[in-house]
């Protein structure tokens, strides 16, 4: 092979890299930032897209139809993304066999950052007519593909270091980069909604937030590439313990395994959009007392109460064992399923009732996703565990969050907020069932 063909290239981009970053044994700890910078910025690029699905693309991309119809189209591209997202760990699954990790890498956060900031550039309806519609579901694609990508086998590496009386702790930590991703986009949001009269926001104002993701993912991609090209971590792949396999021979020989994985965390991914996005469409399109500036606030502060849940779930499970742990969230989350059917209307016209719903939501969402990374990995043996792992949370993540705001808001306009207790409650029982017929005691290796 020629030292010029693009795999000697990424070689010597690795060698380089490594040899900027030293040849150190690399701390738990540092693995464990540069993981929480890598998921907080990814979570940042879809909370952003996500916000501006109920706030701004209605009226900038989907003016021909009512507000309701309008959301509920956004909604539809939303959902792109994660149809994508499994097509993009299959390509880029591909590309790390190829070109290396790093070049996989850059590839995937570069486009997720550009694809993104390209929103920002978006003309209007107004002015380039259904074309806009088309870009913006096309750039929501490239989200997909590119976060299928971003995949950088950190969190295995992460827990692979971790002290075993401690891998619950550990399995948590890659978790908080949502909260912290949830908590500046709506910040950013409730800044420009706060102090922008609508006009101005609806003109220029909600593009911000999306120009800025492609600085982050710079930022981002620095910070991980700074471990993923160090010699520990190639050590690691040369074990054969974080190696990139087809995806056809995932699947060959541990289809059930990644299915079953799929299906435990439904209970937290279902509840994911249920406290994030669908809350601010309901009340944008109720014609509620409360402004969604206002309201992006108060879910700030519930992002936060998940952050200390997310950190309560790691301690809970080395304390009990994450199957445990898992169960007593899902659990959890049944209740409060089936008290929001009973009770629908407390989250409804009453500012004390939205405030209790989005903090035991946001608390009970830290509790579940906590401990949902690589919960049935274990199974899939070392030589699957770094493709299997991805593949199972993009499975996880279609099922369980890709279509939940879109569902969620029809059922609640056609048939009442009742309606959105019985579907986080299916994802509960989802969860349940699938933690029944598997009755191992999960861990992240």
């Amino acid at each position: 092979m020629s030292s010029n063909t693009p795999m000697a290239s990424a070689t010597i981009l690795e060698r380089d890299a490594r040899q900027a970053t030293g040849d150190h044994t690399v701390h738990p700890n540092e693995i464990a930032i540069g993981v929480v910078i890598g998921r907080a910025s990814e979570y940042f690029d879809f909370f952003v897209f996500g916000i501006a699905c109920v706030l701004v693309f209605p009226k900038v991309f989907f003016p021909f139809v009512d507000p309701l119809t309008g959301t509920l189209y956004a909604f539809s591209i939303f959902a792109l993304a994660f149809i994508a997202r499994p097509i993009g760990s299959v390509i880029f699954m591909a590309i790390d066999r190829r070109h290396g990790r790093s070049v996989k890498l850059t590839i995937a956060l570069f486009l997720l950052g550009a694809a993104t900031a390209a929103v920002s550039f978006l003309p209007r309806y107004d002015s380039i007519g259904i074309s806009a519609v088309y870009i913006l579901a096309i750039l929501r694609v490239l989200q997909g593909l590119a976060l299928g990508g971003a995949w950088d086998g950190l969190a295995s590496l992460l827990a692979m270091n971790a002290p075993r009386e401690r891998r619950g702790w550990y399995a948590m930590i890659p978790q908080l980069g949502a909260p912290l991703g949830f908590m500046v986009a709506s910040a950013l949001f409730s800044f420009f909604l706060v102090n922008l009269d609508e006009a101005d926001f609806i003109d220029w104002g909600w593009r911000f937030p999306f120009y800025c993701a492609f600085t982050i993912n710079v930022v981002a991609l620095f910070a991980r590439l700074r471990l993923v090209a160090t010699d520990e971590f190639a050590r690691m792949m040369d074990l054969d313990r974080l190696r990139p396999v087809p995806a056809l021979e995932l699947f060959r020989h541990h289809a059930g395994d990644v299915i079953r994985g799929a299906f435990v965390p439904l209970a937290a991914f279902a509840l994911f959009h249920l406290v994030t996005i669908f809350p601010i469409a309901w009340l944008a399109l109720n014609n509620t007392s409360r402004s969604p500036g206002e309201f992006l606030i108060v879910q700030f502060s519930g992002a936060i109460v998940c952050a200390g849940a997310v950190a309560a779930s790691g301690l809970i499970a080395d304390q009990i064992g994450r199957r445990n742990c898992l169960i007593m969230s899902a659990s959890l989350i049944g209740f409060f399923a089936i008290g929001s059917i009973i009770a629908p209307l407390l989250f409804g016209e009453s500012a004390i009732g939205q405030t209790i719903y989005v903090t035991i939501g946001f608390m009970l969402l830290g509790l579940a996703y906590g401990q949902t990374a690589g919960a049935v990995t274990a199974r899939l043996g070392n030589h699957y565990r770094y493709t299997g792992a991805a593949l199972t949370s993009d499975f996880a993540w279609l099922l369980g969050a890709g279509f939940a705001p879109l569902v969620a808001l029809f059922l609640s306009q056609r048939y009442g907020l009742a309606m959105v207790g019985v579907y986080l409650l299916s994802g509960a029982v989802c969860t349940l069932v699938a933690l029944f017929f598997d009755r191992s005691e999960m861990r992240q290796m």
